[in-house]
């Protein structure tokens, strides 16, 4: 016979549904937003630079959110369900999608900057030159956790259906 946990019935604990990890898509975007925005905003305010501070909130931030949104959207299509996705090594999945994180992070930042100097001559946004640093270093940090953790939920989720199964 199981022991009931003394503190579940002091602070009223209590446990509903199964332990399984799920994965949520608004909260990993909005978690991709804040945790570097967050960061980086902490890192303005340390070194004393506006530009930084603006950059949180801006382009790091929004980067960010903006490709955890794209992966998470990515991994919950039919991509997320390719046997060469669930079935090889964790580290290589993550890998692989942090890589494409950064490309796209570049590509966004080339397309972005190439269409500013083109409407904008003289280049008077001093965030444009941000860019080439935090939309790929956004998406592989973004790419990276939002991979994990779904990658975290999946097999959680599919090791406790094969053992139902037996």
């Amino acid at each position: 016979m199981k022991c009931p946990n003394q503190t579940d019935d002091v602070y009223g604990i209590k446990t509903v549904g199964s332990r399984k990890k799920t994965f949520v898509l608004w909260r990993e975007v909005v978690m991709a937003y804040a945790a570097p925005a967050i960061m980086a905003g902490i890192g303005g305010l340390v070194t004393a630079d506006r530009g930084l501070q603006i950059g949180a909130l801006t382009t790091i931030g929004g980067a960010s959110a903006l490709m955890a949104l794209i992966i998470g959207l990515l991994l919950r299509s039919r991509v997320g369900h390719m046997r060469w996705v669930i079935g090889a090594p964790h580290l290589v999945v993550v890998g692989g999608f942090a890589l494409a994180g950064s490309l796209c992070g570049l590509c966004a930042a080339w397309v972005t900057s190439g269409l500013l100097e083109i409407r904008i001559p003289g280049n008077h946004l001093a965030w444009v030159d941000r860019v080439w640093t935090d939309f790929p270093l956004s998406g592989f940090i973004a790419s990276t956790i939002v991979t994990w953790r779904w990658r975290l939920a999946v097999t959680t989720n599919f090791s406790s259906k094969r053992r139902r199964r037996k």
